[in-house]
């Protein structure tokens, strides 16, 4: 095997990012284990938790070597895709040359993602010892065999040979003494208290820190970690103790539970009418019992039903009780449950709520789910110089274009017209195509650079992104080069590295992330019109978008935040989930109620629940980078419109409003429509 990009198996070699990835590609699991025991190990046994591995390589570096404006990495992967210009008015920029808030610097939180906004702070208090990297520690977490600094210099090789001493509770540090201090992203010191070991009689002291959660996670109680508020009382334990669905039980109005439940002492949920019937049905008796005996007499709307406290009023499904305690009120699931009771539309009926489905989708039998008509959608995934095909129901993959060796598919898109798939060329600065169909290959347009291309089937154009020129261009799906370019720029001027693209070309409208200084999500119309900001809070690097219609959702993946994002399409009803499986994003795309997308990192496909950002799956794992994502629909030449984009190819045709789909607009060249 190469020794510096591939691993021993035993039918072969395998990557080196495969190993330890969870999933097992040698026959013997050789690749999931380490040690002489066979215990099983994780990513952090190949560079360890604190730092990350140069793609294809043994060579780690730690994470504020990223865009230090130095190649640490062979190939200069740790200083891809960082910000290059200089920060905003009001902003402070990183050692990582990320942009932050100046008046973020020195809060105790770490908001560039290298710590170098806190470690221009003061000095660390006593009791802390400060990494070179310029992070302070407790002192307990010397020599503890864990990288607790980024560059591992608290685990120097002297530790073995270090013995106890005594030391103090620093000054102004009693016990119980309520002084927070952040010493780290996500754990404040709350107080110090003194002990004595009884054995040795040496003096130390004790650091009580709590988890400091984002606004849209919650802390575990044991304090290893945070979850998303989502994922309270779900059914399904996401903290390791269990603790994010301690209580749940009390919860007798979480969805799909009846609003005739009778909380028990112990925290179970009993059917009112097993309330006070001469049997105790709680494990703590606590239905049994005292005014039970009560007559009901009260003016109930619904029903009456006796309880050890006295006669209550209940209401029947699809009903709460009212302040009075007497009347019903209907309960809205549509609104109240959002995305919970149904999968794309809802109606709400009294006592009740039914779920539907778009055109070209069919109601599954749970009531709640709309599941694709028509042939299998297919996932194209592009890796290295080959472009695949899964089928997201079959699971079955066949490479259906190929190109040179030596050249990479970066991004790419499908025309769902004629059947073509579109991709960047870096190798020759070109994008190119090939019918499906008839195998024949073709170059739209040469001389240019792209993070990012996206089709408008409907108006027939192809717009791309160039970050380093800050532009949208586009031009004519059906150019053919012929030694001069021939396409137009969009946009131009204030855009900040435009990165990701997708269109809605329904609606003639486009949207992209910009990752530059400030990253933000942004919106216009396809002639580059009506420009305005979308979304510029909460992001770190947007670096793959993927539209929803059928929910009237945008999605995104942040690689700096390790998330998942998504809102409705004109901004609101913002939702961020923090995957630990999120590092190195390139593109996304939905389907039903899937998410996926292309890690290069592990060189995998995933994919999560789009609502949850559960029940994560690897999808496809190969011998290379993937890169661009789509998912299309395979069918007859007639416009079978992905599920990615539309719901129903007539509906679509039908009942744009994307001004160039009929006679090109009236345009003798490139119409750019303008809803």
């Amino acid at each position: 095997c190469a020794a510096s990009r591939q691993a021993a198996c035993v039918s072969g070699c395998i990557p080196v990012p495969w190993l330890c990835d969870g999933e097992q590609q040698c026959p013997d699991g050789t690749d999931e284990q380490c040690g002489q025991a066979g215990e099983c190990c994780a990513v952090s046994s190949v560079c360890g938790s604190k730092k990350v591995q140069c793609p294809g390589t043994h060579h780690c570096i730690p994470h504020w070597e990223l865009c230090d404006r130095h190649q640490d990495c062979e190939d200069g992967w740790d200083e891809e895709g960082c910000p290059q210009q200089p920060c905003l008015p009001g902003q402070w920029q990183c050692r990582n040359r990320v942009c932050i808030m100046a008046e973020w610097k020195c809060n105790g939180i770490d908001d560039c993602g290298d710590s170098s906004d806190e470690d221009v702070c003061a000095p660390c208090t006593p009791g802390m010892v400060r990494c070179d990297e310029g992070k302070c520690i407790l002192e307990s977490l010397m020599c503890d065999d864990k990288d607790d600094c980024l560059d591992g210099t608290d685990e120097p090789s002297t530790c073995g040979k270090l013995h106890p001493a005594a030391a103090c509770c620093p000054s102004g540090w009693g016990q119980g003494e309520g002084s927070h201090r952040a010493i780290s992203p996500h754990i404040t010191l709350v107080f110090c208290s003194a002990r004595v070991d009884i054995r040795s009689g040496d003096l130390y002291w004790l650091a009580f820190v709590h988890l400091s959660c984002s606004r849209t996670h919650v802390p575990c109680h044991d304090g290893t970690g945070c979850v998303a508020q989502e994922y309270l009382c779900d059914g399904e334990k996401d903290c390791a103790d269990g603790s994010d669905e301690d209580g749940c039980a009390q919860l007798c109005n979480t969805p799909g539970r009846s609003h005739s439940s009778y909380p028990c002492g112990l925290g179970s949920c009993l059917n009112a009418s097993l309330v006070c019937n001469g049997r105790q049905d709680c494990t703590d008796g606590s239905d049994e019992g005292g005014n039970c005996s009560v007559p009901c007499q009260r003016s109930c709307t619904h029903l009456c039903y006796p309880s050890p406290q006295g006669p209550r009023c209940w209401c029947g499904p699809g009903y709460r009780l009212a302040v009075d305690g007497l009347s019903c009120m209907d309960i809205d699931e549509c609104t109240e449950w959002a995305k919970g009771a149904c999968s794309q539309t809802c109606l709400n009926a009294p006592g009740s709520y039914s779920c539907g489905c778009l055109p070209g989708y069919l109601l599954e039998p749970d009531g709640r789910t709309c599941k694709l008509t028509g042939p299998e959608p297919k996932l194209l995934v592009a890796v290295q110089s080959e472009v695949l095909s899964y089928g997201l129901r079959s699971g079955h993959e066949e490479v259906v274009l190929a190109t040179d060796k030596d050249r990479v598919v970066f991004s790419l898109d499908y025309d769902l017209v004629e059947r073509k798939v579109f991709w960047m060329d870096l190798a020759t600065e070109s994008i190119r195509w090939q019918d499906l169909n008839s195998g024949k290959k073709g170059t739209l347009v040469k001389g240019v650079r792209s993070d990012c291309i996206a089709v408008d089937w409907l108006g027939r154009n192809l717009y791309w992104t160039d970050g380093v020129a800050g532009q949208v261009l586009a031009t004519r799906l059906g150019a053919a080069w012929q030694g001069i370019p021939e396409y137009t720029v969009v946009m131009d001027g204030d855009l900040d590295q435009p990165h990701s693209l997708v269109l809605q070309p329904l609606a003639g409208v486009m949207y992209w992330s910009e990752v530059g200084s400030h990253s933000r999500l942004m919106e216009a119309s396809m002639d580059g019109s009506w420009r305005h900001v979308l979304l510029a809070q909460g992001l770190g690097w947007p670096t793959a978008l993927a539209l929803d219609l059928p929910t009237q959702r945008i999605f995104w993946l942040d690689e700096k935040l390790g998330s998942v994002g998504s809102a409705r399409l004109d901004g609101s009803s913002v939702k961020v989930l923090k995957l630990h499986w999120v590092w190195s994003p390139f593109a996304v795309a939905v389907c039903e109620g899937q998410l996926y997308w292309s890690e290069r990192k592990i060189w995998s496909v995933q994919q999560v629940d789009k609502a949850s950002g559960k029940n994560r799956t690897v999808v496809l794992k190969r011998h290379g980078q993937p890169h661009g994502l789509q998912v299309s629909s395979w069918g007859a030449p007639s416009p079978a419109v992905p599920a990615l984009l539309i719901p129903h190819p007539t509906h679509a045709v039908l009942a744009g409003t994307n001004g160039c789909a009929k006679s090109n607009g009236g345009c003798a060249q490139l119409c750019l429509p303008n809803p």
